[in-house]
């Protein structure tokens, strides 16, 4: 996932105090799993981050027969395809009903990790002081095996279903899914013709405290910031670094670089843009801040047109502020490969996010007039469109329903990232897709996310596993 959910500030409330509410007052909440499941989820869970598939260059084919041989041993027909060598998909189906089938989504790949900043072995699965490390656990591993396991118990069960079920783990997504999901639609879509809703990442729940009561906010992602990769080329005419002339690629790269990292605030392309979803996010989580982020967020609209206001809640939330507008940060440069010559090209890669509403090719060609230089041209690498789901939706509703019997007082809302997901290859086809995880992390663990030390704890590891396969009985089973 090549985002961190939303923060909300923490008020001195603990994940494991709610998740022994949880435990204690919901020991009966829906359907029973089977006896040993909730230590089978911490078990396949280590076995799963052992499982190499950093991407570069993924390797996603290792984790797949990991998938495949647990298939085996239930007996459940799957088919693994692959996008290109080594980058492999898996899917399982359960045959219901009619209604609106449902994919249970995650992604097999991980971003690369640093063992030399890792207090353990990234690729581990170790476990200590009642957490369990490793790349990807949190993304998006975990969520995968409560998938797994939902989906094992459902077929187990033999029981008769209301709709199709689906397993799906994929390829690619941190690099963008297009060995992955994106492959799939365009190459398989018959695997999603009845497919009506998805359950993926991007969601989940964060201790908040609403008006000074410690509570907890579950973000469920409807919508996404659109993702816009560039890579800007400038060329001009080489030399030897001793004798620099009066222009060249460098210093034009350099120049338009500048131009872009020095707007006015509430000028040129970066200027805040809210839209509804943004609006309404706003809204909801308001009461979990302190004045005057408090009031601001409550109005978005007007505070975004307060220069201090909108620096105050850069400092305090960079997530939040960069919602509320078109952002690009420079990540990558490239120019010579020798310190005496002045190269005939260079060239800076953009990651540029645009807020829902922003059509992608106006904005890259503000871009382009913003940068103002013929010998520059800006490159597209990747891009998106803009989608979104309605959270009117009988899932939306089971979410609600499940949640609150688990966490009595928490809320529930429709949210939006600033990262992407796999979601959107989904709501372009017409699909439903929601960002959604039972787990519980609070800021200083999403910090963890594409960081060092990413872990989750054992008590999220069972409570989400109980959760997810609740929320799926509910959605499968009729009642």
């Amino acid at each position: 996932m090549r985002q961190i959910i939303a923060s909300i500030f923490i008020f001195g409330v603990t994940v494991c105090g709610f998740q022994a509410v949880a435990q204690a007052a919901n020991a009966d909440a829906g359907i029973s799993p089977s006896a040993n499941m909730e230590q089978r989820a911490v078990d396949l869970l280590q076995q799963y981050v052992r499982i190499d598939t950093i991407n570069p260059p993924g390797n996603e084919i290792a984790a797949a027969q990991f998938f495949a041989a647990i298939f085996d041993e239930a007996g459940i027909p799957y088919e693994i395809a692959e996008s290109a060598p080594g980058r492999a998909n898996i899917w399982a189906r359960i045959e219901g009903g009619d209604e609106p089938g449902l994919l249970l989504l995650h992604h097999m790949d991980v971003v690369p990790a640093n063992e030399e900043f890792w207090t353990v072995d990234p690729l581990g699965g170790e476990i200590h002081d009642g957490y369990l490390y490793g790349r990807g656990v949190v993304d998006d591993k975990a969520m995968g095996i409560s998938h797994l396991l939902a989906f094992l118990e459902i077929a187990r069960r033999g029981q008769p279903l209301n709709r199709d079920l689906v397993f799906m783990a994929t390829a690619d997504e941190e690099a963008g899914g297009l060995f992955g999901a994106g492959w799939l639609i365009e190459n398989r879509p018959e695997l999603f013709e009845g497919i009506g809703m998805v359950l993926n990442e991007g969601g989940g729940g964060v201790p908040s405290s609403r008006d000074g009561v410690e509570s907890l906010l579950f973000n469920v992602e409807v919508t996404q910031k659109i993702p816009l990769w560039l890579k800007l080329v400038a060329e001009d005419t080489p030399g030897h670094g001793s004798m620099p002339r009066s222009s060249s690629s460098v210093t034009r790269l350099v120049k338009a670089l500048a131009r872009l990292l020095a707007p006015d605030l509430l000028d040129g392309p970066f200027a805040p843009e809210i839209g509804p979803a943004v609006d309404s996010y706003f809204k909801a989580i308001a009461a979990g801040f302190d004045e005057p982020l408090k009031s601001g967020l409550a109005d978005i609209e007007a505070a975004s047109r307060d220069d201090a206001f909108m620096q105050l809640l850069q400092q305090q939330d960079p997530m939040l502020h960069s919602l509320t507008r078109n952002t690009c940060s420079i990540t990558m440069l490239e120019g010579s490969n020798k310190i005496n010559v002045v190269p005939p090209v260079a060239s800076a890669q953009l990651d540029c996010r645009l807020v829902p509403q922003q059509d992608p090719n106006e904005f890259q060609a503000e871009l382009t007039s913003m940068i103002d230089d013929e010998a520059i041209r800006v490159e597209r690498i990747m891009g998106f469109t803009s989608a979104s789901s309605s959270a009117d939706s009988e899932l939306f509703r089971v979410i609600e329903r499940l949640t609150a019997e688990y966490y009595p007082g928490a809320l529930v809302i429709p949210s939006v990232v600033s990262g992407f997901t796999d979601s959107h290859f989904f709501r372009d086809a017409g699909i439903l897709a929601y960002g959604y995880d039972p787990a519980i992390l609070p800021v200083e663990e999403m910090g963890r996310i594409h960081g060092n030390d990413e872990r989750l704890s054992l008590e999220n590891i069972q409570t989400s596993t109980r959760m997810t396969l609740n929320l799926v009985a509910e959605m499968v089973y009729d009642h």
